[in-house]
């Protein structure tokens, strides 16, 4: 029996309930492979600030530590609009990333032929399909860079140093070797002089991976090129703000952003997992959230960070086997679907493993 601590960070609004999908689903993956998962739940974000006045608590950062991995559900929301700055909900987020130093997020953007009819892109623009990866780099840039704030004015600093670049890049050109062998770097480097050193550094790195064909593009380009034909895009390598923004967009195309999952790594097998969506508090606690995201974030951290590489292709399976059935909840309802609550659609999920 394989045995594996894994922290709970459910967080706010319809995290607990995404969350408790995800459980009941590796509960199932437990049963039938005989592995032993153990939870600590741990507080972070909008949760965290009620209990301990803080968004990341010590005792959370010391546990997630601990464990081999973190599965978080979402954090912030309106209640705490009024915190200051330094002690909002997503400041627990960036600060446990750093804590774990967990510099790369990888967030796979793919097209279910099921979900097809729920994509805003017209048919023909997606006849060839769409499945893409986004690699943000994550903490650095202009979320970590130093903040100042005048009487009437406030700057927010953007830097990458050369070693951040290369790590980032060397995952990207990493994952293309698994893919389809081409990376399309997005800057702005006719503007930013941090771009400007980020597209000469992908270059640099390109020299080490000759069967990887290796492009830039401008942002402001790369979001009208991923709505014109998504499916030029193998691996898109871009910073944290550039890929916070472009990786919900391909998540829109691809149907729904309560579909896509995503890994943070670092140096180590120890990642947290999480799917790509908010907190959506205005519909928590009414049992309609979509709780694929998380489940499939699950199958990753199964795969990248516990090497069960033949359980998380069972939980895609089981997701792809409901979606089959047409069981759908709210977000991708379509006509002639059965409408489906988050947690009946996490027990459809699990009874299929």
């Amino acid at each position: 029996m394989s045995e594996f601590n894994i922290a709970l960070s459910p967080g706010d609004g319809i995290g607990p309930e995404i969350v408790a999908g995800a459980v009941t689903v590796l509960d199932a993956v437990s049963k039938k492979y005989g592995h032993k998962f153990n939870y600590t739940e741990v507080y972070m974000g909008g949760c965290a600030i009620d209990k301990y006045g803080v968004p990341l608590p010590q005792e959370t950062i010391d546990i997630c530590k601990k464990s081999d991995s973190v599965l978080l559900g979402a954090v912030g929301g309106p209640k705490w609009d009024s915190q200051p700055s330094e002690n909002r909900p997503e400041k627990g987020l960036l600060g446990i990333r750093k804590a774990l130093e967990l510099y790369s997020n990888l967030r796979p953007s793919i097209l279910k032929p099921q979900l097809k009819d729920a994509s805003p892109l017209k048919d023909e623009k997606l006849s060839n399909g769409l499945n893409v990866m986004v690699v943000r780099e994550l903490t650095g840039g202009i979320y970590f860079g130093k903040r100042t704030k005048g009487e009437d004015w406030a700057s927010d600093e953007e830097k990458y140093s050369v070693e951040e670049v290369k790590r980032i890049g060397k995952i990207a050109f990493e994952t293309a070797m698994l893919r389809d062998k081409r990376v399309v770097s997005v800057d702005k480097a006719n503007v930013l002089e941090s771009s400007r050193l980020w597209r000469a550094t992908m270059e640099e790195i390109a020299k080490d991976y000759p069967e990887v064909t290796l492009s830039h593009m401008y942002v402001d380009n790369a979001a009208m090129q991923l709505a014109i034909n998504p499916a030029q895009f193998d691996v898109i390598v871009t910073s944290n703000i550039f890929g916070d923004i472009l990786s919900d967009l391909s998540s829109a195309i691809a149907g729904s952003i309560g579909m896509l999952p995503s890994a943070s790594l670092g140096a180590t097998k120890c990642g947290m997992y999480e799917p790509i969506h908010g907190s959506a508090p205005d519909i928590a606690g009414q049992d309609i959230a979509n709780p694929i995201a998380t489940i499939v974030s699950a199958a990753m951290m199964l795969e990248m960070s516990f090497g069960l590489t033949e359980e998380a292709k069972a939980i895609n399976n089981a997701v792809d086997k409901v979606l089959n059935e047409n069981y759908r909840t709210c977000d991708i309802m379509s006509e002639g679907m059965i409408k489906t609550g988050c947690k009946k659609m996490a027990q459809l999920i699990a009874e299929n493993i």
